[in-house]
């Protein structure tokens, strides 16, 4: 989630013991042939790539602590992706046979000889089980335990400005556990953390837009500020509303009731159930029934500080908002996270999936591919898999940051978006005019340019970039076959001759500049009085529910029946009626908007700040007619929801 103000934002080395190894080699002591050692499976990508010879440290103290989790493969992990393909392949005779909970943990889920064997061998080698849940086994114990179940030395390295501990070579576990374990993480413990992308103080401090404003795009032009590119400009919408979305992407009549929309993030906003009924309230959306909106929250919280918890609360209260915003009839559920750690993040997916909580997911989280490794994302996979042949849709923001470079100084894409089993939702600027017209979208990248002291010109127009939707080639997804045939080669092939994942999937609203009005209980300029007060606010935090409830509208259309996994659908009607077609430049003259805001946030005491914010110039990353980086497929369209009717 964006805001729509300025962007926030002790052993012996291992070099040293090769000489005394050599030494002992020399003087004939006996080496172990590899037939005298108990065989085993290796486990890739359980060797972080920053844990290199250059960054060794040493050795970590034998004695030294630690928790890891042992996620267990189940019956059959081949046949768990094949049937997930299968029956979100509009194509394949198994198209829409999902299973329900119960019988996908039947086929697919561990088996109690699994559980036990790995139990087992766990506390042979000293570790202590802690918690057994259907997907892992987590266990705590000492450094030297752990070394001799994973098979492997555990070392101190180099990461940045700090030092964490990592496995020296590939994890390995007894041959006859290899159809038992997937993976194991918690052995490096550098921070494997996401982030909300929320640029906005704490609930403790209220944030407000100052304006003037523009109820509907255009409709109020700023003749006192200069021109940009040749002509004025209008100010900025105050925010729009449920009304205006459903409009602009082609609700009609329906309202996602009966389907149920699951959302999570961390932690949990202690007055999202006054702050979602008020929002509704005030802007004619339809009022909450007895349990249309409830919360699924884990027994304790942690990592509060680590994780400032409280920036957490304005994410769930935009993705319920949101989702409620588009599809009023459609029951939400908010599944909230012990922490913004990835196994707690796992742990609230899991959920969902173990006991069906809903067919369409939004996660408005995320994080730079470069900071997940290979161990984590088979974890994320495998539940994503159990959630496909479930009927679940899982939806990923794509980052508000571009192409990353301003934020992480390299080119990349964002996780879990560029997993091959979700949905990565762009980002674009978005034109509703009089009467909740549809006029035109762009791609979601921002320039900002000050106004000059004498007020008569822009200052450097059009200015640097801010914010953009996310989007890019992955380094390490390889290319779906839903993508092929759609994604241009230069993009799928950017990193790899084979051709590789490419994010987004598809778009919708995120520019804060022309983005939704949003309703949250806050801490007044007093510091004293709480109360509930609106802001303008964007991001692909935004366009990750916004999907997610026009994703309800069709199911509802379909007559109920869950879309699931649905990449493959949403390709299978690319170059159709059914979406916006979006590109940087819809009217060929350049586009921007007049933005006046508080300095300090809420209110005028501490001055105005003016400027020009330009829409369609996001990093490198381009909207193009076609399939592009930045929005996908496009956005849905008037047509898109009925396209879906059985």
């Amino acid at each position: 989630m964006r805001s729509n103000r300025a962007t926030l934002r002790a052993g012996v080395s291992l070099a040293a013991t090769l000489p005394l190894l050599a030494g002992a080699l020399a003087l004939g002591t006996p080496a172990a042939h590899a037939s005298d050692r108990p065989a085993r499976d290796t486990l890739a990508g359980t060797r972080p790539a920053w844990a290199t010879a250059r960054s060794d440290r040493g050795a970590t103290a034998d004695s030294a602590r630690l928790s890891a989790r042992v996620y267990l493969k189940g019956r059959d992990a081949a046949g768990l992706a094949a049937y997930a393909k299968a029956v979100s392949d509009p194509k394949s005779a198994s198209y829409g046979k999902y299973l329900t909970a119960g019988q996908a943990r039947a086929r697919f889920g561990a088996t109690k000889a699994q559980v036990a064997a790995v139990k087992e061998w766990l506390t042979s080698a000293g570790l202590k089980v802690t918690d057994v849940t259907r997907h892992y086994v987590a266990v705590t114990g000492e450094v030297a335990a752990a070394e001799k179940a994973f098979g492997t030395q555990l070392h101190n390295y180099t990461k940045g400005a700090a030092t964490y501990r990592a496995p020296t070579t590939t994890v390995s576990v007894p041959d006859h556990l290899k159809d038992a374990v997937l993976t194991v993480t918690g052995l490096d413990n550098a921070p494997h953390l996401a982030r909300h992308q929320d640029r906005l103080p704490q609930p403790e401090t209220v944030f407000r837009n100052a304006g003037p404003f523009s109820s509907s795009y255009g409709s109020n032009v700023a003749t006192t500020l200069p021109e940009a590119y040749g002509t004025r400009i209008p100010y900025a919408v105050k925010g729009y509303t449920g009304q205006q979305l459903r409009a602009a992407y082609g609700a009609g009549k329906h309202t996602g009731k009966g389907v149920r929309i699951a959302i999570t993030d961390a932690y949990a906003s202690p007055t999202i159930a006054y702050d979602a009924a008020t929002y509704a309230k005030r802007h004619g959306d339809a009022a909450y029934t007895s349990g249309q909106l409830r919360q699924v929250l884990p027994g304790k919280y942690t990592r509060t500080k680590e994780c400032s918890a409280a920036g957490w609360y304005g994410e769930e209260t935009l993705d319920v908002e949101a989702a409620h915003a588009v599809a009023p009839g459609a029951q939400i559920t908010y599944v909230g996270a012990a922490s913004c750690y990835d196994e707690d993040l796992l742990d609230s997916l899991g959920k969902i999936v173990d006991h069906h909580l809903a067919d369409i997911v939004s996660n408005s989280w995320g994080e730079v591919e470069s900071a997940r490794t290979p161990d984590l994302a088979a974890a994320y996979d495998q539940v994503f898999q159990f959630g496909a042949v479930e009927g679940i849709g899982f939806y990923y923001s794509s980052g508000d940051d571009g192409d990353e470079v301003a934020s992480s100084g390299t080119k990349q894409v964002d996780i879990p978006a560029s997993s091959a089993w979700v949905t990565a939702v762009g980002g674009t600027s978005l034109a509703v005019g009089k009467g909740d017209s549809y006029l035109w979208e762009t791609g979601w990248g921002t320039q900002k340019a000050v106004l000059s002291d004498d007020g008569k010109s822009w200052v450097d127009f059009p200015g640097a970039f801010t914010s953009g939707a996310g989007g890019g080639t992955s380094k390490t997804v390889p290319e779906p076959y839903w993508q092929r045939g759609v994604v241009p080669d230069a993009l799928a092939g950017a990193h790899s001759a084979d051709g590789n994942r490419v994010v987004p999937d598809i778009a919708a609203i995120a520019d804060p500049n022309t983005g939704f009005l949003v309703g949250q209980t806050q801490t007044m300029p007093d510091g004293k009085t709480q109360a509930y007060d609106e802001y303008r606010i964007g991001g692909t935090s935004l366009a990750a529910p916004v999907i997610a409830a026009v994703q309800a509208l069709a199911q509802e259309a379909r007559g109920g029946e869950p879309i699931g996994f649905a990449n493959p659908s949403i390709y299978a009607r690319y170059g159709s009626k059914a979406y916006h077609d979006v590109t940087d430049d819809p009217t060929g003259s350049g586009l921007a908007v007049a933005r006046v805001d508080f300095v300090n946030g809420y209110d005028a005491t501490g001055g105005l700040t003016t400027s020009v914010r330009t829409l369609g110039h996001d990093s490198s990353l381009r909207a193009v007619k076609g399939y592009d980086d930045v929005t996908g497929v496009g956005t849905p369209a008037s047509g898109y929801v009925e396209s879906y009717r059985r």
